[in-house]
């Protein structure tokens, strides 16, 4: 177990630095430069990583984790999984069976991909997105796929526009400030909830309007996008 963690560990910070010099190179970053970034990086996280998980156990707690409350834990497949996988370990009870019948259908998908690749510049299969739609839930993927067809409709409408680089980069500014202001939200909602006591602080109305809320919710959200990403053409 040691050595197979050392392994991924070392497998992992490399893939991680190789990405970090590919995008620094983009931007004109030395890689001095992003050591010193990597470090303060480490310290930001140290500072507010911790709070924010502890607020998070607290508020909701997390699936599969001691005392957590099914109906409001969130979900944690990640980490689910590589617990699952190391209380197999230990504990002699992982089904060896299943993990080689996924190795099997890596190797297949692996292969299926460079066929594709060879015949025609075409459809490809990759194998990382295979392999998280299947470990992931369908509530996860979904808007994954939604928001690349999303991000492929606004990518033809920009190349067609008067600046067609800058309407990218706009774009792709607007869809991250849309990830972080989630997360930023969550994490306030989720205090509102630790220090008032009730799962629903900010309700308007009852219980029995969930349904209603999650079409109205996303009808509200999309035209917001609709909205964002023509203001976004405008500007470019």
């Amino acid at each position: 177990m040691f050595i197979t963690t050392i392994v991924f560990a070392v497998a992992t910070i490399s893939n991680d630095n190789l990405q970090d010099l590919k995008t620094g190179q983009l931007v004109d970053a030395t890689p001095a430069l992003q050591q010193w970034a990597l470090v303060i990086g480490v310290l930001a996280g140290a500072v507010v990583i911790p709070p924010v998980l502890n607020l998070l156990q607290h508020t909701y707690g997390f699936l599969g984790a001691p005392g957590a409350n099914p109906a409001t834990a969130l979900a944690a497949p990640q980490a689910g999984l590589i617990s699952a996988l190391a209380k197999g370990v230990i504990t002699g009870s992982l089904p060896w069976g299943l993990i080689a019948l996924g190795a099997g259908i890596g190797v297949a998908i692996i292969i299926l991909d460079e066929l594709l690749g060879a015949v025609a510049k075409g459809p490809r299969l990759p194998p990382l997105a295979v392999g998280l739609g299947i470990y992931l839930p369908v509530s996860t993927t979904l808007m994954i796929i939604l928001g690349a067809i999303a991000g492929a409709v606004f990518d033809r409408k920009a190349g067609k526009s008067r600046n067609p680089q800058m309407a990218r980069q706009l774009g792709v500014l607007l869809a991250s400030g849309l990830i972080v202001g989630e997360s930023l939200l969550a994490v306030l909602f989720a205090g509102l909830v630790a220090f008032s006591g009730n799962q629903a602080p900010v309700a308007l109305v009852g219980a029995g309007f969930a349904t209603p809320a999650l079409w109205l919710g996303g009808i509200v959200f999309a035209g917001a996008l609709f909205w964002l990403y023509r203001w976004v053409l405008r500007q470019a």
